[in-house]
C-alpha cells in the first residue's frame, strides 16, 4: 500500500499524510479560547456537564503537535492506562478491531525506520513511544464475548467486505480516541502517516494478521513551536444545520 493510498483511505490532511513536506504556515492571530460557562444573561444556554476550561485546553486548545521530544520516558504503566481508557470508549456493536502496538524501546523503533519517509524517521526515532495503530481483520471472532446479546460474529464472518469495513473504520475511531487519552494523560502526541503499510504489516505484524493504519508518537514535547497553529475551517464551512 502507498502513502497516497494510505492517506487517502483515512482522510487525513496532507501534513499527516507528507510531514517530510513543510509549507510555510500564514501567521495568523490564534483563536480566543471557547467559552463555555454559563451566561446568566442568556437562561439556557448553560452548557450542561462541558468539561472546565483547563481540561478543554490540554485536550483541544492548546494542544499542540510538538516539534521535539525531551528525553522524558512514558512508562509501561501510563501505556497500561491509556489502553484501559481507549478500551471504554464506543465502537460499533462494541467490535473493538484496534490493536495497538507500542514501541517503546529505541532498538523497536530503529525496526520502524526503513519504513518511514525520510521526514518522518527523527519524528519517531526522538519520541518516547511510536505507536502502531492497526485493525484486526478477524475482530468478530472476539463478538461471542465482547456482544453477546446478538449473534454478532455471523455477520461478519459471512461477509468479508463488511467485516473489512468495519474493521477499517472503528479501529481509526479508537486511534482518534488514543490520541485525546493520551493527551488527558498529560503526554503529547504527534499522529503521523508517511509511511510503507505494507513493510510495517511484514515487520511487526507479521503471523498476527493485523493491518496497520496510522502512527502514534507519545511522549512529552520541549513545548518549542516553529510555528503559529494554522488556521481551521468555520463552523459555516464545515458544517450543515439542518
Amino acid at each position: 500500500m502507498t502513502t497516497e493510498q494510505t492517506a487517502q483511505e483515512i482522510e487525513v490532511p496532507a501534513y499527516l499524510a507528507h510531514p517530510e513536506v513543510t509549507q510555510p504556515d500564514p501567521v495568523v492571530p490564534v483563536a480566543a479560547p471557547l467559552d463555555v460557562t454559563p451566561d446568566a444573561s442568556t437562561p439556557g444556554q448553560e452548557i450542561a456537564g462541558a468539561l472546565d476550561q483547563a481540561s478543554l485546553d490540554s485536550l483541544f486548545r492548546t494542544a499542540r503537535t510538538p516539534m521535539a521530544w525531551s528525553e522524558a520516558p512514558v512508562s509501561e504503566e501510563t501505556l497500561h492506562a491509556l489502553y484501559d481508557m481507549v478500551k471504554l470508549a464506543p465502537t460499533s456493536g462494541n467490535c473493538s478491531p484496534g490493536r495497538f502496538v507500542f514501541l517503546a524501546s529505541r532498538d523497536s523503533r530503529e525496526r520502524l525506520r526503513p519504513a518511514l519517509s525520510a521526514g518522518n524517521v527523527e519524528r519517531a526515532m526522538s519520541a518516547a513511544v511510536t505507536v502502531i495503530v492497526a485493525q484486526d481483520p478477524l475482530f468478530f471472532e472476539n463478538l461471542p464475548r465482547l456482544y453477546p446479546s446478538e449473534e454478532a460474529r455471523s455477520w461478519f464472518a459471512a461477509d468479508h467486505g463488511l467485516a473489512e469495513e468495519t474493521a477499517f473504520r472503528n479501529a481509526t475511531l479508537q486511534g482518534g480516541y488514543l490520541i485525546l487519552a493520551a493527551r488527558a494523560l498529560g503526554l503529547d502526541v504527534a499522529p503521523m502517516s508517511g509511511f510503507d503499510n505494507q513493510m510495517v504489516d511484514d515487520i511487526f505484524l507479521a503471523g498476527s494478521g493485523w493491518r496497520s493504519n496510522f502512527l502514534v508518537n507519545l511522549g512529552y514535547g520541549t513545548g518549542v513551536q516553529a510555528q503559529p497553529r494554522a488556521p481551521r475551517l468555520t463552523f459555516d464551512e464545515a458544517c450543515m444545520l439542518l
